[in-house]
């Protein structure tokens, strides 16, 4: 049954997800205070993810139905970890999505149809809940209890549009330790009292007091701006408290003693430097490697701490692209123009990490895939909504390929 009508939904997943999100809301008001981020629901972005995912979940039982494709559910679980998501919200979850799915498919929506699509819903929430249940077992917490205040100590400009926090403990309770790669939801209370969450990458060790994050300012040009960045960036200052999750993030750093690859664009830098600190303060010996392209010096955010690393690391090295060209103080081999990885030579049987704009991320991928490189070995981490898993769902998913006109990597 799901084989039969998966070309129909998938055609019209994303009118369904959309309609899912307003009827939610209306129905669940309370569930755009902290747990919904607005900003991905103005972009669509929210709804895309949504679509993508549950096609590429319907896909993989049709296609490998013994075999869950763990990776997206890892991925979700652990944001949703990160967010206190609850068992109980599954079934409000429930209720509205096939609310939208009869509403847009009508009369094609019989009662074998429903059920079949019913226990595919199923199937992919008991999978999330039981991931979800394993990460908060493993850190000792609860949905509710994921969250901790905590003290800006310092605020830092790292450029025009990057501003860095450290983050100071308030309270004597041990600080559960991160993984290299991880990220902190933050709730920031907003103006007109709803508070957003938004996931930021931890950019530093943990010393067992401090936090430390970066975020960068969204400009939105013909678009509003990113209320959250820009509110952080401004109006927060040195002193204030904010709600900190504990770190979650299934793209962490692998702990094999392989060489390590770590190639980000922008802001993507984030991610790496918080492996690269974390590399620094075990002392490793490993060969690393950090690709980084950027608009120029200047725009690249905790410049000085990421390349300070890597001097402290006997096996590290960096390479530097900067679009505007032009003379450079940088401690590292800096090469004009985008990204190149002919200009460098890579190791072998290397782990890869990839972070920055997804177009940046499938050339990388796509240019590490021609050289051999398997994609086991690639891991990338997406900052909001996973819109790559979404280019895979359609491109995967049984007569949507000749609709979409989208390609992945």
């Amino acid at each position: 049954m799901i084989e039969a009508t998966l070309p129909v939904v998938a055609e019209n997943i994303e009118e369904i997800a959309t309609r899912f999100y307003a009827h939610l809301f209306e129905e669940h008001p309370e569930l755009v205070d902290g747990v919904f981020n607005r900003g991905n629901q103005a972009e669509k972005t929210q709804q895309m993810a949504l679509a993508g995912s549950v096609a590429v979940f319907a896909t993989s039982l049709v296609k490998v139905p013994e075999q869950l494709p763990e990776h997206l559910l890892s991925r979700i679980a652990h944001k949703h970890a990160s967010l206190g998501i609850t068992p109980a919200q599954y079934d409000v979850v429930h209720d509205n999505l096939f609310w939208a799915i009869v509403d847009v498919l009508g009369d094609a929506v019989t009662p074998e149809v429903a059920a079949a699509w019913d226990e595919v819903y199923w199937l992919m929430a008991y999978a999330l809940i039981n991931q979800e249940r394993g990460l908060y077992s493993a850190r000792g917490v609860r949905p509710e209890t994921v969250w901790r205040e905590w003290e800006i100590a310092e605020k830092v400009q790292e450029t025009d549009d990057v501003v860095t926090f450290r983050m100071r403990k308030t309270d004597d309770r041990l600080v559960k330790t991160s993984l290299p790669g991880q990220y902190v939801t933050v709730q920031v209370p907003m103006p007109d009292g709803v508070r957003q969450p938004r996931q930021y990458s931890l950019t530093r060790a943990d010393d067992g007091e401090h936090r430390q994050f970066s975020v960068k300012r969204v400009h939105g040009g013909e678009k509003p701006d990113g209320e959250v960045s820009n509110h952080l960036c401004d109006r927060v200052q040195v002193g204030d408290r904010l709600t900190l999750s504990l770190p979650f993030g299934d793209v962490v750093l692998d702990d094999s003693g392989r060489p390590v690859v770590f190639a980000s664009a922008g802001i993507g830098v984030t991610p790496m430097a918080g492996m690269l600190s974390h590399l620094a303060a075990a002392g490793s010996h490993l060969p690393i490697t950090l690709l980084h392209a950027d608009v120029d010096e200047a725009s690249f955010a905790l410049r000085d701490q990421v390349l300070e690393d890597v001097r402290y690391l006997p096996g590290a090295s960096a390479h530097v692209w900067f679009e505007r060209g032009g003379e450079s103080s940088l401690a590292a081999e800096v090469h004009p123009g985008q990204l190149d990885l002919d200009d460098v030579k890579l190791p072998d049987d290397a782990a890869y990490y990839l972070c920055g704009p997804l177009p940046f991320m499938q050339a990388v991928r796509s240019s590490l895939i021609d050289r051999g490189v398997p994609a086991r070995d690639i891991q990338y981490e997406v900052f909001g909504p996973d819109l790559w898993q979404a280019d895979f769902a359609t491109e995967e998913t049984p007569g949507a390929s000749e609709r979409s006109g989208r390609h992945s990597a």
